[in-house]
């Protein structure tokens, strides 16, 4: 085929120009960061992502010389901030600290979402992830998960469960359907007021975060029968995993986790140099404590990794969410 003059000038300059796009790219990474970055995260001050970014943030601060500011915008299960996050330029100075409803649950939850999870977003890393235990009144609740069960399987539909977040309404669900119990669910919003609807006895069992529920445990006044996520830190050792302790070696860990993502179209280059920073962060012993004391558990991966973890979370919840027929609108 014969090339014309307008398309061979073209190529030429396609050829010429795709050098200098590549280093202006590379040029704008090694700039980066050269102002202030924003970590939107989708909560109030306090909880498990707003600290995790906050521990983030410092690090990056210090490192890079640039302040890195924690912008909190809690609501709509956390669609109000990932919208803000996809509306954003995609330079690099606006990320957020999504968690596993933002970038998976949330499109099953509604029929039409302000921003779509998968195309709208550069994943950057998982971070961390929280261990959940199901927990019971030491006082007045059975001693085991079989005890559990059976008392459950005694009396169906009259036992309730507490759950704060989405997630841990499907831990129930999920463990509840396998087992073959009717336990009837009560909605909290958040950890803290799903643990004190278990102590007033609002419920009789609870799905939360240990690192809430721990220092309850520790008092005596909790007791966890199992934890949701076998590969757990070495303090929660002497509590068994809900497979084990139903018997039920098919059911499948669950446990919440926390990524950083930007806007579609950020470079590649900046989201390497950003998931560089945050896997030596996390990879730091006196970092990795500090984020451990507070129940997060990090998880780094690349971008590449967490984009194929996003679509296999995707795969696996949405047959779950389906079936539930929860919808959020």
């Amino acid at each position: 085929m014969r090339l014309t003059m307008v398309t061979m000038v073209g190529a030429l300059l396609a050829l010429l120009g795709a050098p200098a796009l590549a280093q202006g790219t590379n040029g704008a990474a090694g700039s980066f960061p050269n102002r202030a970055i924003h970590i939107v995260v989708p909560f109030p001050a306090g909880g498990p992502s707003d600290v995790v970014a906050r521990l983030l943030a410092q690090r990056m601060n210090e490192d890079w010389g640039q302040p890195v500011i924690i912008d909190n915008r809690p609501g709509g299960n956390t669609v109000i901030a990932a919208q803000a996050v996809a509306k954003a330029e995609p330079d690099g100075y606006t990320l957020l600290m999504a968690i596993d409803s933002t970038l998976v649950m949330n499109q099953y939850l509604y029929k039409s979402l302000p921003y779509d999870p998968i195309n709208d977003f550069e994943p950057i890393t998982t971070t961390t992830k929280t261990v959940s235990v199901l927990a019971v009144s030491a006082a007045e609740g059975p001693k085991t998960l079989k005890d559990l069960i059976a008392k459950a399987k005694a009396a169906p539909g009259k036992l309730n469960y507490g759950a704060g977040t989405i997630t841990a309404q499907l831990m129930g669900y999920r463990f509840h359907k396998a087992a073959g119990l009717n336990i009837v669910y009560v909605p909290f919003k958040g950890t803290p007021a799903t643990v004190n609807g278990l102590l007033t006895g609002s419920v009789q069992i609870i799905y939360g975060a240990n690192a809430t529920v721990h220092p309850l445990i520790e008092s005596g006044k909790v007791l966890a029968l199992a934890k949701l996520d076998r590969n757990a830190p070495a303090s929660m050792a002497n509590i068994p995993t809900l497979a084990d302790a139903a018997g039920l070696p098919d059911l499948e860990d669950m446990s919440v986790w926390l990524g950083l993502v930007a806007p579609k179209g950020t470079p590649r280059p900046i989201i390497d140099k950003i998931q560089r920073k945050v896997v030596q962060i996390l990879s730091d012993p006196a970092m990795r404590k500090k984020s451990e004391q507070i129940g997060a558990f990090p998880i780094p991966s690349s971008p590449d990794e967490f984009r194929a973890f996003i679509r296999r979370e995707a795969a696996r919840w949405e047959p779950v969410l389906k079936e539930t027929g929860i919808r959020f609108d």
